[in-house]
């Protein structure tokens, strides 16, 4: 008796579409949602503006709700087409495909709430995965690691910075006085912190020659305190790349396992590193 090969189950094919980014219908799928996603967002800012939304609003509206209606089939059928759909909803890209799409549904309720389906730009990062560029995003992996080996140095240098805004502070408020602006300590403390990062809204300023020195020395130091933190994670970073114990670089693909939802297999991959699930329909 000849063995019946049998056809891929539709779930099988529907999730090789919506997850996978290496057939010609998947990567078809891909840029669509991704032009989607950023017409949606055009929409949104365009609405933002009150005399383009008072002549177009019917359009802006209609629009919204047909990509959101598209967008919430999407994020059904991303579920559905999973072994384990609380994988995928408790994951980053399921939690932002949710956030997305609700925001103009919560409209109908709470008024204004559709401004935030420019959280849908998130979903932009799938372009990584359509133009294949997960294989060489190990730098971004070094770069993650380097901020987590630098955090302890950047707190306490944070805390440096903090208690130095907190002394100038206070000694803008004892040299200016209330009639020059700085009418009390947590006052003078935000200027010195807006000074020290350069930004300078000028909605207070030093009048007394004194405190325009000190202003001066504060904006020097600013320039000095940026380098600092950039200094102690590029020293982390450059330990880091320079690891002998570092693994090659791996080609990856886009395949994403129909049964745990893991990503980034090697090409050639039969089965999901994490669960053994076969990638091959």
């Amino acid at each position: 008796m000849k063995n019946k090969e049998t056809k891929p189950h539709w779930k099988d094919k529907l999730h090789e579409i919506i997850y996978e980014a290496d057939t010609p219908t998947g990567k078809v799928f891909d840029i669509v949602l991704l032009i989607a996603i950023i017409f949606s967002i055009v929409l949104v800012m365009l609405e933002s503006v009150k005399s383009f939304d008072i002549k177009y609003h019917s359009f802006l509206n209609i629009s919204e709700w047909i990509i959101t209606i598209l967008f919430t089939i999407e994020y059904v059928l991303r579920i559905i087409t999973v072994k384990k759909p609380w994988r995928y909803i408790t994951s980053f890209y399921g939690v932002v495909d949710l956030l997305s799409t609700i925001p103009k549904y919560l409209s109908i309720i709470f008024a204004g709430t559709q401004g935030l389906i420019a959280l849908r730009a998130l979903r932009l990062l799938r372009v990584f995965r359509i133009l294949k560029l997960a294989r060489y995003l190990g730098a971004s992996q070094h770069l993650a690691n380097a901020l987590k080996a630098s955090r302890a140095k950047i707190s306490v240098f944070l805390f440096a910075v903090l208690i130095a805004c907190v002394i100038f502070g206070t000694i803008m408020y004892l040299v200016e006085g209330e009639e020059n602006g700085f009418t009390n300590i947590p006052k003078s403390v935000y200027w010195c912190i807006v000074t020290l990062t350069t930004v300078g809204f000028g909605d207070i300023a030093p009048v007394t020659a004194l405190g325009q020195f000190i202003a001066a020395i504060i904006m020097i130091l600013g320039y000095g305190i940026i380098a600092v933190p950039t200094g102690i994670v590029s020293a982390e970073y450059a330990t880091a790349s320079k690891d002998p114990n570092k693994p090659p670089p791996i080609d990856l693909n886009s395949q994403s396992c129909s049964n745990c939802n893991a990503k980034r297999h090697k090409d050639s991959a039969q089965y999901c590193y994490r669960c053994g699930e076969s990638l091959h329909l």
